[in-house]
């Protein structure tokens, strides 16, 4: 069955494609030398998507690569539009909605599909590199002390060839100017290659932080190689949580092995020692099975992975298979929060969904609200 799902999800893709190029094939108002060439471009494009995955970019100088990749998985999510806008098309046509001739050889046609492919896209962009703030307000049963602790979440950085150097800079100065006492990171910092990382020196940028950072791996540091992620954490800084626990004051921090190793440990051993009045935060990378938390007694768990989908309706996908795909959560005594994340893998767009980062605050709970 998994090897099944595996072969659907390697076809699709070209079934869209041949899909896609064969509306543009038709819409075209032009010669059919200037068609070959149009479509052999889309083709090449939509092949270096598949070239980023093979580790043959890694052979390339820093900023081909970086070309390739956005190239081919913007070629992918443009695909998908085009998909979905000709199928809209074919079903008006159908409809008697539109005459048949607007989708053959038409120039007006052409230029419609290109702008709004242009506008939808352009959104995207501007709406990628539009970080939310999400505030959130927690409260600890047992107190922390006098002072509130101030916590900025993120999730899923993905840095590489995509989100480089000098993207992340400006996400330590948005995360910096909100003077946090901790910076915890729910997993993939990496995305796919650990190799631009080295080559740009993103490790000093991590200590550019003005605050500690705690984090757990998620599955992007597998894909790129864990005792080299690990490594890469070390030399940034990263307080690195793999199935452990760190204690600050009154506040611990449960890092979370990723899912992907199928030996991890379970939130019951985890909280094992774990002093029962202290506020605890679980970081944990796939937002599988929230139960655990909230029987195990955990006060906040913080997770990422899903971007929502990136883009919609892939959103529609992600909210399916999670309980909780994004957003906040409260399960009897235990309050969750599964972002969006701040990068994202792949074309830097989000259509119907977010880039963000969470700024909580930890409170003591008011005497007269205890309950016994």
């Amino acid at each position: 069955m998994k090897y099944m799902w595996m072969i659907v999800f390697l076809v699709l893709p070209f079934i869209g494609l041949g899909y896609a190029l064969w509306h543009i094939w038709r819409i075209l108002p032009f010669s059919n030398i200037v068609k070959y060439v149009v479509i052999t471009a889309c083709i090449a494009a939509f092949l270096t998507f598949f070239l980023s995955f093979t580790g043959l970019t890694d052979n390339l100088p820093l900023s081909v690569a970086s070309v390739v990749y956005e190239t081919g998985t913007s070629a992918l999510i443009i695909m998908l539009y085009l998909v979905m806008l000709f199928l809209l098309l074919d079903i008006a046509h159908l409809c008697h909605i539109i005459p048949k001739g607007w989708l053959q050889s038409n120039a007006c046609s052409s230029v419609a599909v290109l702008l709004i492919i242009v506008a939808v896209f352009v959104y995207g962009n501007i709406n990628y590199n539009n970080k939310r703030r999400i505030e959130l307000s927690l409260e600890a049963y047992f107190g922390i002390g006098e002072k509130p602790v101030k916590l900025v979440l993120l999730s899923d950085l993905h840095l590489g060839y995509g989100n480089r150097r000098v993207d992340f800079a400006k996400w330590v100065d948005k995360v910096n100017a909100e003077k946090p006492d901790l910076i915890l990171i729910g997993g993939d910092i990496i995305d796919t290659s650990i190799k631009p990382l080295l080559e740009e020196n993103v490790a000093e940028e991590f200590k550019r932080f003005n605050a500690p950072v705690y984090a757990c791996l998620g599955n992007h540091e597998y894909y790129s190689g864990k005792e080299r992620s690990i490594d890469f954490y070390k030399r940034a800084g990263i307080n690195l949580l793999i199935d452990s626990v760190a204690t600050i004051g009154k506040i611990s921090i449960i890092g979370r092995d990723d899912r992907t190793n199928g030996n991890k440990k379970s939130v019951d051993e985890l909280i094992k020692g774990v002093p029962q009045l202290n506020y605890t935060i679980l970081l944990d990378h796939q937002p599988y099975n929230l139960r655990e938390a909230d029987f195990a007694g955990i006060d906040f768990q913080f997770s990422g992975h899903t971007h929502r989908g990136q883009v919609w309706p892939v959103s529609l996908i992600t909210d399916h298979i999670f309980e909780k795909s994004y957003g906040y959560l409260r399960r009897w005594n235990t309050d969750y929060y599964v972002s969006s994340g701040i990068g994202i893998w792949g074309g830097k767009y989000r259509i119907g969904t977010c880039s963000e980062y969470v700024v909580a605050t930890v409170t003591s709970r008011k005497k007269e609200q205890k309950q016994y």
